[in-house]
């Protein structure tokens, strides 16, 4: 398949008020977690996903998580300074990056013929590349 995607996605949450940012959903799945990188290092911006409608901002040295950026109301903000949404970024993308090394051994012994194949797939599903 040429559009391969990762169903899931990163979440946010802030325990002291109990705001969630962005749901896993259609249109935030794991294979969009460069997004995060395009806030930190990019534009400065990246939406994920609809119904809510978040995005992440960068604002000064931090970063804005607004839950519900086209509602009618004003959502819930989560505000974080940039150094720590980068070790999370960095800590997210270690843990994508430990699942495939798993799987490509989990592949390597249960589909011995396929595993580059299973592999490489899921590494580009991930942006990732792959380990194999």
């Amino acid at each position: 398949m040429p559009d391969l995607f990762a169903a899931g996605g990163f979440r946010v949450t802030d325990n002291a008020t109990g705001t969630v940012f962005v749901d896993p959903g259609c249109c935030n799945g794991l294979e969009t977690w460069r997004d995060w990188l395009e806030v930190l290092d990019g534009t400065g911006y990246s939406a994920f996903g609809h119904d809510p409608s978040s995005v992440a901002e960068r604002v000064g040295d931090g970063v804005r998580l607004t839950f519900d950026a086209h509602g009618t109301d004003v959502g819930p903000v989560i505000e974080l300074p940039t150094d720590q949404v980068r070790r999370l970024v960095t800590g997210a993308e270690q843990d994508v990056r430990d699942f495939l090394g798993l799987v490509g051994t989990w592949a390597e012994r249960q589909l011995p013929a396929h595993a580059a194949a299973v592999t490489a797939a899921l590494a580009r599903a991930l942006d990732l590349a792959s380990t194999s």
